[in-house]
């Protein structure tokens, strides 16, 4: 077994699900600049524990749904409609964030109140299921995911890792800058509608050539 390929693997669908602008990237980068970076770590340390149970869990359910071809199929094309729906929703139907919202503050002020922030946060997200369902499958179907003990563990602890880095990066990136903040606010839908377009279209490539 390649041990590798699951911490890659992980490392990879975090990242390319995590980096969006998004409810726990803005709310770092928010705390870091209003509280500092070490309260905006153990927030971004909450988040990403959760992201690995988030993980873990829709793995294993992937792990059900493959011993079933037929219910496989199915949640691909499932997941096909859905992403097309939320990229007709998110480039065409939803508006764009007001930025008028700036009276609301966290005011939370201990080290464990941020990281139970993220953890809380973090668990009402319920985007990463879905997502890591369809990104274990699609994997799964081409050979690439193993749905072993070691493998499972290993994709959502990478998993976890990355989504980290990410809201590391937003955390130091964003520092002092409110207005760069403001700017990725207002155009988040369109960047939350390309990704899940090219995911659709992934899916429909999938599909017809399956």
């Amino acid at each position: 077994m390649n041990l590798t390929l699951p911490i890659i693997l992980g490392l990879s669908a975090a990242a390319i699900g995590t980096t969006p602008p998004g409810l726990l990237n803005m709310t770092a980068a928010k705390v870091s600049m209003r509280d500092g970076r070490n309260r905006a770590l153990w927030f971004a340390f909450g988040a990403s524990i959760i992201v690995f149970f988030q993980t873990l869990l829709a793995v294993l359910f992937s792990r059900f749904i493959d011993r079933r071809a037929n219910i496989s199929t199915v949640l691909q094309e499932i997941g096909l409609v859905i992403f097309t729906i939320l990229t007709v929703y998110f480039l065409w139907i939803a508006k764009k964030p007001k930025t008028k919202k700036k009276k609301e503050e966290i005011k939370m002020r201990s080290k464990s109140s941020r990281f139970f922030l993220g953890m809380l946060l973090s668990s009402l997200n319920l985007f990463p299921i879905p997502y890591y369902v369809f990104v274990s499958i699609t994997l799964g179907s081409y050979g690439y995911f193993n749905f072993d003990a070691f493998f499972i563990y290993a994709f959502s602890a990478a998993s976890a890792i990355a989504a980290f880095l990410v809201f590391f990066g937003y955390i130091s990136f964003f520092k002092g800058k409110e207005k760069k903040d403001s700017f990725l606010s207002r155009n988040i839908n369109y960047v939350i509608g390309s990704i899940t377009g090219l995911v659709a279209l992934f899916a429909l490539f999938k599909i017809v050539y399956q």
